[in-house]
């Protein structure tokens, strides 16, 4: 069933075109990711798609009835409303089923419309909607269900944008960038509804494992044109390598044509044939041909850097919190030269903290951070973005540098940075507000490496680069002989740069990983199998000792229980029940292999709780039963 059809679509910003005529479908359950370079087109695209623009010609048509969910950068909510209340600010009839219905439960006495609330709520099937709804959420932390709009940080904001459009369960999700402002277990949890889940896909991500996994077909728009891959990302890559190599066998066809031609050009008077405006035409035909480059840039600059000395950066026992939130607690480590660390953790485990803390942005409460009189930092962060829009793209280069020196004694000028880094020569001396969003944070990216840095320090480098940019950075970053620590929810990049990882607990001590980030997950995964194992066998133990009491106990027995000691024997009869069902409950979400680490922790804890309370009001139970 064919959910959308897009025909001939065409769209110009100003004097570039950003691509021409392009025709796709998407149909029932079907998953298709858009990839471009930054500025090619991605959300022009989706906006013409969702209604927020208009292309310049050319259709796009959804069936009809068919829901869609569009999860945009920025999403406009009432500032005054909860979390909770937001979520049911939907055209969603199932939601407004059960919105209707919590709100005749709160006048019980008008029966009629309490049973017309609870028919409806019955003929949609949304008596489970309250419990997907604290499920989505909670799995994407956003847990103070009354917390005002106004007072969410833009990654809350972000992610209660992601929580509406999949608690609307739509037919049709328009995803721009979904993995943003996630950690890497909200990223595992999504990426697993979405493979699981029928719904059909259109999605514009730089998250190339959530391609790889989720996504049958990727759309690509390359100098105006869609092109179309039937495969994962790994399928797309093979395939998008061998039409580039085709297009430079035809390229390198037109240069050996374009010379002749040109020596004829040149040896003929002005045209007045019909055959010689032709071939006229054939000529610059051939010479636009025969100018395109199809090469893929490969970024191996041998950075003359700083000479690193042997004291680099060391945390001596170094403290830090906000009230009673722990974020390091007495710290020690030593940088190494040449280390290259990623740093991960739940969202507000003080990851930016620590690396705010090293660039000297945040003052520790307790130790010292002692950092070495060769070493140049560069801070690349979310909060730097302060480009200077009036400026052209080569004037924010050139005001910090007109070259880069590199090894041999050889210099790279920033046209020549700029090349490097996806900005093509007609990109120079456009204005920096002329620029897309990602292209932005590409040139501010630059203007970090340009300071030429021997410790780079990189927050969340990936978030809105497309996946060239982002394979022009890894390849880059591979060749840096300084130190490096970065952020990053990007898998794949993290697993291609960083040797180790800082695992942030999120109660002051932090876990040294070997490895990757493929690695860290083994390793967690190893952690809560131990954790579990542990659980188990103390449960085991406090059975067997159960046992034993029951075995010595004497069986001597009163007459008959009092008349407070039968109402407590009834009362610890439903407390047992309940915990029973509770720790039922528990055991079934401690077994879950997407539970989140610090869920698991929280959830053991609890678990260890109720068995021991289970233990008590079992053991009064058998006491009091005996005089039953």
């Amino acid at each position: 069933m064919n959910y959308l059809s897009v025909e001939n679509l065409t769209k110009n910003y100003g004097e570039k075109s950003l691509f021409t005529d392009i025709s796709f479908g998407i149909d029932q359950g079907q998953k298709i990711a858009l990839v471009a370079k930054n500025g090619s087109g991605k959300t022009s695209l989706l906006n013409c798609l969702t209604g927020k623009d208009t292309p310049d010609s050319g259709s796009v048509v959804f069936r009809k009835g068919v829901n869609v969910g569009y999860l945009q950068q920025e999403a406009d909510y009432d500032e005054d409303l909860t979390v909770y209340q937001t979520v049911f600010e939907t055209e969603n009839k199932g939601l407004l089923a059960m919105k209707e219905y919590s709100k005749c439960l709160e006048h019980p006495e008008n029966s009629d419309a309490l049973q017309e609330a609870f028919d409806k709520v019955t003929e949609l099937d949304a008596w489970n909607k309250e419990s997907d709804i604290e499920e989505v959420l909670s799995k994407l932390r956003l847990n103070n269900l009354e917390e005002k709009v106004r007072l969410l940080s833009g990654g809350q904001r972000r992610r209660l944008s992601l929580a509406k459009v999949i608690i609307e369960e739509p037919d049709l999700l328009i995803l721009d960038e979904p993995t943003n402002h996630l950690d890497l277990d909200m990223i595992e949890w999504l990426e697993n509804y979405l493979s699981t889940s029928n719904v059909a896909l259109f999605m514009v991500t730089h998250d190339r494992y959530f391609l790889e996994r989720i996504c049958g077909e990727i759309l690509e728009i390359d100098r105006g044109t869609l092109h179309r891959y039937k495969g994962n990302y790994s399928y797309y890559l093979e395939k998008r390598a061998e039409r580039y190599q085709v297009a430079e066998s035809e390229v390198g066809k037109a240069k050996n044509l374009l010379k002749k031609e040109l020596d004829w050009m040149r040896r003929q008077p002005k045209a007045r044939g019909t055959k010689s405006k032709a071939r006229i035409s054939d000529f610059y035909d051939t010479k636009a041909k025969a100018s395109q480059n199809f090469t893929e840039n490969k970024v191996a600059i041998n950075v003359k850097m700083e000479r690193l000395g042997t004291k680099i950066l060391e945390l001596h026992k170094i403290s830090k919190a906000y009230g009673d939130k722990v974020i390091l607690d007495k710290y020690d480590y030593t940088f190494k030269r040449g280390e290259k660390a990623g740093l991960v953790g739940a969202n507000g485990a003080g990851k930016t903290t620590l690396l705010n803390i090293i660039t000297g942005l945040e003052e520790v409460d307790s130790g010292k951070v002692v950092l070495g009189e060769t070493v140049v930092i560069g801070y690349y962060n979310q909060k730097g973005l302060q480009l200077k829009e009036e400026k052209r793209v080569i004037e924010v280069i050139r005001d910090i540098a007109e070259y880069l020196p590199i090894g041999g004694g050889k210099k790279m000028t920033a046209v020549q940075l700029l090349e490097k880094f996806l900005f093509p020569t007609q990109t120079h001396f456009q204005y920096v507000h002329t620029l897309s969003g990602g292209e932005q944070k590409r040139l501010y990216l630059l203007t970090i490496l340009m300071k030429n840095p021997n410790f780079l320090i990189l927050d969340e480098p990936t978030n809105d680069l497309d996946i060239f940019t982002l394979q022009v950075l890894e390849d880059y970053l591979s060749e840096f002989q300084g130190c490096l620590i970065v952020v990053s929810h990007d898998r794949y990049f993290m697993d291609k740069i960083v040797d180790h990882l800082f695992v942030l607990n999120g109660d002051g001590t932090i876990d040294d990983v070997i490895g990757n980030y493929a690695h860290y997950r083994i390793h967690q995964k190893e952690k809560i199998q131990k954790d579990k194992r542990i659980q188990q066998e103390a449960d085991q133990v406090k059975a067997d000792n159960k046992a034993k009491v029951l075995a010595s106990k004497p069986t001597a027995k009163k007459s008959k229980l009092s008349y407070k000691e039968q109402r407590e024997f009834e009362q610890v009869e439903k407390d047992i029940e309940a915990l029973e069902t509770e720790k039922a409950t528990l055991s079934k979400e401690l077994n879950n292999p997407d539970l989140a680490y610090d869920k698991v922790t929280e959830v053991s804890e609890r678990l260890t709780k109720l068995v021991e309370e289970l233990d008590e009001k079992s053991m009064r139970w058998l006491e009091l039963s005996e005089y039953v």
